[in-house]
This record gives C-alpha cells, sequence and structure tokens, in this order.
C-alpha cells in the first residue's frame, strides 16, 4: 500500500520549500477539498453601456466589456443591482476604494491616520481561517503605492493603493513584483534574495533530491501530477525571469526607463517616454498582470493560501493604455468620457482588456485538474471595481462577475439581478459562509444574494 502523505508535505531544499498540489496519496475525500477566494479589483468603473447582460430563452447574452467571458460563460455569475451605501458620500473614488470590501465609510484626511472603519472581508476570512495554510493570505498588485495629497477632493491617496484592511487602521500591503510574489511562495530564504536581485538560480535546482524521493513513493497518477505541477512552477519561474532580463536590458540604456520599471507602473506621463517607446524596450503590461495570477494559481494549487486580493491599479490610476489599438491616453482621464462617443469607445476597449485578464486567470484555474473537478470548481472568483461609471462616480449597481462553482455551492452561467440597492455585503457574506465561516451578517449585510444556488 502507498504510504499516506501530510497535506502540508513540503519538497525542501536549500533556501527552498515547495508546498505541494493535492495528491491521492493525501487522502483527501472531495468534501475536504478547500475553496479558495479572490477578489480582483479594477480601479476606475466601466463603460455602463457595454456591461449589463440581457436575459434571453438562451441564458446570459454577454455585452461588449464581457465578450472575453464568452468561453467561460457556464463557469460565471454575472450580478447587477449591488450597491455599496456607505460609499455613497464624499468624494469621486477614495471613499469608494476604502470601502468597496469593509462596507464602511472611510475617516477623510490628508495624512498617514488611514481610518477604513472596519476591516475587508477578505482580511476577516484570513483571520479566521488562514491558520490552515502557510501564508493567511496573499496580497497581490501592479502598481506601488501612491503618496501626497489629492488637493480636489482633501484625501490623502494612501487610500487609493489599498482594498485589504487587516484592523480599521491597518491597510494590507501588495506585493508588485512577480518575482518577490514567487519567492514569498517557494522560497525559505525569500528575505534574503530580496536583497539581490541578481540571482536567478531555479527553485526546482533545490528540490531535485527531495521530488525523486517523493516520486518513489506514489503511485503513477501521483507523479504524473507532480511532474505538471513543476513544469508548471518552472514555467513560471522561466517567465518571470525573461521578463527581470529584458526591462534590465531596457534600464541598462535609459536612466528614465530606469526609474519606471522601480516604480513598476508609475504614471507615464511622469517620465518622458512615450508607449511606444516603452513597448520596444520591453515594457509589457499584460505579461506583468499575468505572471500575477500565474502566481496565484499555483498558491491556490498548493493550498499555500486561500485568500487572495489583486489590483490592477489604484483608485484614480493614469494608466496609459496606449498600447491598445485605438486607445490614447490614460485610464483616469478616459473614464471621464463626458458622454463623449470616442471616450466611450476608447473606455469600453479599456474594459474589454481588464476582462480578458480576468478571463486568463479564469482560464487557468479550469485547466487544473483536482479529484474529478478543477480548481476553479472549488473557487470563488471575484471581478469588481467600486464604481461603476468613471464619469458618475456612483457605487450604486457596481459592475461585479463571479467566477467558479464555490465547491459546488454556486449554479453559475447566468445572470442574477438583485432587487435595487442590495448591499454589496450580502455577496461578501455569501462568499464568507462558503470559505466555511459563520457569520450572521457583514457590516449593512442584509442576508445572502439570491439564487447563487
Amino acid at each position: 500500500m502507498t504510504p499516506r502523505i501530510s497535506r502540508r508535505a513540503m519538497l525542501r531544499g536549500a533556501g527552498a520549500a515547495l508546498a505541494l498540489p493535492w495528491l491521492e496519496a493525501m487522502a483527501a475525500p472531495r468534501r475536504a477539498r478547500p475553496v479558495r477566494m479572490a477578489v480582483l479589483y479594477m480601479p476606475n468603473g466601466v463603460n455602463p453601456h457595454h456591461w449589463t447582460p440581457r436575459e434571453t430563452t438562451c441564458g446570459m447574452d454577454l455585452p461588449g466589456v464581457l465578450q472575453p467571458l464568452e468561453s467561460l460563460k457556464s463557469e460565471i455569475l454575472v450580478l447587477s443591482e449591488l450597491t455599496n451605501a456607505a460609499c455613497h458620500t464624499g468624494d469621486g473614488h477614495y471613499v469608494k476604494i476604502g470601502g468597496f470590501l469593509t462596507g464602511t465609510t472611510i475617516s477623510k484626511t490628508v495624512g498617514s491616520d488611514l481610518r477604513s472603519n472596519g476591516v475587508s472581508m477578505d482580511q476577516l476570512a484570513a483571520q479566521k481561517i488562514g491558520n490552515l495554510t502557510p501564508l493567511p493570505s496573499l496580497e497581490l498588485g501592479i502598481e506601488p503605492v501612491t503618496t501626497g495629497v489629492d488637493l480636489v477632493v482633501g484625501y490623502t491617496r494612501l487610500y487609493g493603493s489599498n482594498i485589504a484592511w487587516s484592523t480599521p487602521t491597518t491597510p494590507v500591503a501588495k506585493e508588485i513584483s512577480p518575482r518577490l510574489a514567487f519567492d514569498r511562495l517557494f522560497r525559505s530564504n525569500a528575505k534574503e534574495r530580496r536583497k539581490d536581485a541578481d540571482v536567478n538560480d531555479s527553485v526546482l535546482d533545490h528540490v531535485l533530491e527531495d521530488a525523486g524521493s517523493l516520486k518513489g513513493r506514489v503511485g503513477a497518477a501521483d507523479r504524473a501530477k507532480l511532474d505538471e505541477y513543476l513544469d508548471s512552477v518552472r514555467a513560471v519561474e522561466k517567465r518571470i525571469e525573461f521578463d527581470r532580463r529584458r526591462m534590465k536590458e531596457a534600464t541598462d540604456a535609459d536612466p528614465d526607463a530606469r526609474r519606471e520599471v522601480e516604480r513598476l507602473g508609475g504614471r507615464l506621463k511622469d517620465y518622458h517616454l512615450d508607449p511606444g517607446r516603452l513597448r520596444e524596450r520591453g515594457f509589457d503590461h499584460t505579461e506583468h498582470v499575468r505572471l500575477m495570477f500565474d502566481v496565484m494559481a499555483l498558491a491556490f494549487w498548493t493550498d499555500s493560501t486561500r485568500v487572495s486580493t489583486f489590483m490592477f491599479g489604484n483608485e484614480v490610476s493614469g494608466r496609459n493604455f496606449s498600447f491598445l489599438p485605438g486607445v490614447s491616453g490614460g485610464h483616469h482621464q478616459i473614464s471621464h468620457h463626458e458622454n463623449n462617443p470616442g471616450k466611450l469607445e476608447e473606455y469600453k476597449k479599456i474594459g474589454i482588456w481588464h476582462l480578458e485578464q480576468y478571463a486568463y486567470l479564469l482560464g487557468r484555474l479550469a485547466s487544473i485538474r483536482e479529484g474529478d473537478g478543477t480548481l476553479l470548481d472549488n473557487a470563488m472568483v471575484v471581478f469588481g471595481a467600486g464604481i461603476r461609471d468613471g464619469n458618475a462616480h456612483s457605487p450604486i449597481n457596481v459592475p461585479i462577475v463571479l467566477g467558479g462553482r464555490g465547491g459546488g455551492t454556486l449554479r453559475t452561467g447566468r445572470h442574477i439581478a438583485s432587487p435595487t440597492r442590495t448591499p454589496l455585503c450580502n455577496l461578501w457574506l455569501s462568499m464568507l459562509r462558503r470559505m466555511g465561516i459563520d457569520l450572521d451578517r457583514f457590516s449593512d449585510s442584509t442576508g445572502e444574494i439570491e439564487g447563487l444556488a
């Protein structure tokens, strides 16, 4: 009989510690497979004219911005009429992002004395179940923290950089480097490696002996799963190294580009570099996002964490999307479209790009087998924004998509239109309960979203 392996077993070597995916030798019944939860936040809202599906006799009819999800339509729920009432006050942006996952109203300040007045739903989950995994939660993003004061509205820009709050006064820092996020998962010496950006040894080189020993103790099916997993780890590792080298070559030739890389997503207008020149020098925003999603997928696959958040950008982000055909300018600027048809079309294209990246993550999770299902079957992945339309800044009927089946507790492939102004926190409560967290309510919730199951 094949000896049983602990669910917490790892492949170890000098400076390396790789958590393992689910294996038959772990003897975990289907009901024991955990549900994972992720929230992907997009700043600046969406083009509202191309978002909400029309109901048809054949199911959802996905409009323009949601078209990238067509092949995954059976795996998602589009949720409309959800509102974050506590955010319906104050400025155009900061109140909306600050309370997106807390359901609270942030305190106005121009300093570092931040106060969300609540714990975010992801961090509540991390506090309740984070002891079951090596990492209680994993916070990822693309842009560094924005500092200073937005003089237009009188809020510190720090609020725009965070959606995760571990206490009412403590935002959780996000990792914006794919290499450092990868090391956090697989390197026991991650802190030392952070100081030396030129080290590029493969983590697999350090665990070959341990991996060989494990393969000798498991059956053929598990050996195949291990090979698939290790190949995936190496593939991500290679892409991270390629991206790092490409950017290094760019910065060696251009001091301005070096500063841009160091910021990892700073506004292009802050530097005298046009988007075309940046592309020529190797900056690839899409690849940056997808590398982060690959790290998240590996974290869920290995049960390194069951809770994660990702920020496509800080709120009021000026990210230049001129790398998209037909788009010229920054995201925030274009979101203030004033109903100009040209800007609305650009706004739509930026939204489509974001949904393409969401579809990439859902597809990656769906490709990973777990028991007689997939990793996506055992996940809940939200895509959303704190405002519906960047021109109106309204937290009423915010754009929300929920991907995955939540361990079989979600009936996907539908558009659920809740009663007008249903609390967004009803969704957060529904998800927390599916994570095994016993709550009567969360913030201003009035119950679960009706019709999810």
